[in-house]
């Protein structure tokens, strides 16, 4: 009996310890916070980090899809009529990213290096052959000219009889090999003769294969986990100087490619696109799941391309006051030398509905349209992502150019590109290994809670048991009468039924 009181005296002090240390260490978060320093010192842009490698040669393929929009109503539209495009692709491509001149900086707490890609393409993945499927679309050469050009009488004139005898209309057709990666086009070379500046050669890829965006400078995270892979500089500036305003300047966040661990769904994602030449920003939408790996999905909100009406913020970008298009687009000519080339998300996907309803052909969804970073929100690393943006060009009416006489200002569409990416397997099984151990770590408490819990119902049994058999011995130990007579007896003694004694001799 001693042995078996010392048992649930020892059974109820191991729970009473455990429940109050595990509620004490999920009150005060101890090990969620030992875990989430662990990961703060390990996810750093430093020589043998856990990331560093990886981060330098991303491990997972990264595609690039090509789609262009030939038109197929070419007189109409020269007439003023409504284009009518048609989808051509996907031409897809393996890109190759890595970095290159990787130098730490600033007593290490910054890194340099160059974000080179290069493109290997895939025909398997691919509607058809680049060097021989023709598509025909707007002369942007052409439009590129007229619009740089048309202040002045002189110069106006000249080059429009420069595109009469060369033959340089408003739309041209070209494989998808000169439109992606250049092709030597007659006015621009004829332009060239007089301004060694210009180049002879078009392409909307032209020397992007191999190539690299200029000289980024990144924060380790050492001293500040948040500005884990933050741009300070690119190419040795804090901001860019394309734009009206100091805001729309600003240099902010990462190149895309890196992502401070312990994210938050209430923060924004700022990632600089020199595409864009600007920053964007990403919000929130939901809960994903990617190869088992838990993410939050960040996109870019209508408000990232809205009008100066609708987000005063965007007033910035407006290439001068009256050159401020609606919600869903982006002019990008500052930086491409003039040129008058009008970025959108695919088939004007968050732009207003006339853009989209001027050009038959066009049908915006979500689902293939949508940019996105799904992101692991305890190490920020990126498990799946799709970067979709669109070329187009605005055409209007040129003054000194009568061959633009009759056409209606149209943003129109030339090519959208998806940039696309899934986190490998190997890369997949690493960062599951690392939720795990971070998983248990963090609730290593809850599981010292458990244990006393178990504890506790243990101590139940032990105690129910007990006084069962207490009171069976108590039972088995009680007196029973032995007649009735007893009950009846007025006496505080027991009743003893004496038989007469018989004389033998009697």
């Amino acid at each position: 009996m001693t042995r078996r009181y010392c048992s649930i005296y020892v059974v109820g002090i191991i729970c009473a310890h455990l429940l109050v240390i595990g509620i004490a260490l999920v009150a005060t978060q101890v090990f969620r916070n030992l875990m989430h320093n662990r990961l703060k010192k390990e996810i750093v842009l430093v020589e043998g980090s856990r990331v560093f490698e990886s981060w330098k040669t991303p491990p997972p393929p990264v595609f690039m899809e090509f789609f262009f929009f030939t038109v197929t109503n070419v007189d109409e539209v020269l007439q003023g009529g409504k284009a009518v495009v048609k989808q051509v692709g996907p031409y897809t491509y393996r890109e190759y990213r890595y970095k290159e001149n990787v130098t730490m900086v600033d007593d290490g707490t910054k890194v340099s290096a160059y974000n080179t890609k290069s493109f290997v393409f895939l025909r398997e993945k691919s509607v058809g052959d680049p060097a021989v499927d023709n598509i025909t679309t707007v002369n942007i050469p052409a439009w590129a000219v007229m619009n740089k050009v048309k202040g002045s009488f002189f110069k106006s004139t000249m080059v429009s009889i420069w595109m009469n005898s060369l033959r340089s209309g408003l739309f041209t057709t070209r494989t998808v090999d000169e439109l992606l990666w250049g092709y030597e086009d007659p006015l621009l070379a004829r332009v060239a003769s007089s301004n060694p500046e210009v180049e002879k050669v078009f392409g909307l890829m032209y020397k992007k294969n191999g190539s690299n965006d200029g000289e980024f400078v990144f924060h380790t995270g050492e001293q500040n986990y948040l500005d884990y892979g933050r741009i300070e500089t690119w190419k040795g500036q804090r901001q860019v100087n394309f734009w009206s305003s100091n805001e729309s300047n600003s240099i902010v966040g990462s190149d895309g490619g890196a992502f401070h661990p312990l994210l938050d769904k209430n923060e924004r994602i700022y990632v600089f696109t020199p595409d864009l030449c600007r920053t964007i920003y990403m919000e929130f939408e939901k809960d994903v799941m990617v190869k088992g790996i838990p993410a939050y999905r960040f996109t870019p909100p209508r408000s990232v391309f809205a009008s100066k009406e609708e987000n005063p913020a965007n007033e910035g970008f407006c290439v001068t006051p009256d050159e401020c298009l609606g919600t869903g687009l982006l002019k990008v000519s500052p930086c491409r030398k003039g040129a008058p080339v009008v970025a959108s998300f695919p088939h004007f996907f968050l732009a207003e509905d006339k853009y989209a309803a001027a050009i038959s052909g066009m049908s915006p969804q979500r689902k293939h349209h949508q940019t996105f970073l799904d992101l692991n929100p305890t190490t920020g690393v990126i498990v799946r992502a799709n970067k979709r943006a669109q070329v187009n060009i605005l055409i209007n009416r040129v003054p000194g150019f009568p061959v633009t006489r009759a056409l209606n200002e149209t943003v129109f569409p030339v090519m959208f590109l998806n940039e696309s990416v899934v986190i490998d397997e190997a890369s997949a099984a690493r960062v599951q290994k690392l939720l795990l151990i971070a998983g248990l770590v963090s609730n290593f408490p809850l599981i010292i809670v458990g244990l006393g819990g178990i504890m506790l119902i243990v101590l139940i049994i032990l105690l129910v048991r007990a006084h069962q058999q207490k009171t069976s011995t108590e039972d088995d130990t009680s007196y029973s009468p032995v007649s009735d007579k007893e009950k009846d007896d007025p006496q505080n003694g027991t009743y003893i039924g004496l038989t007469p004694k018989i004389d033998p001799q009697a």
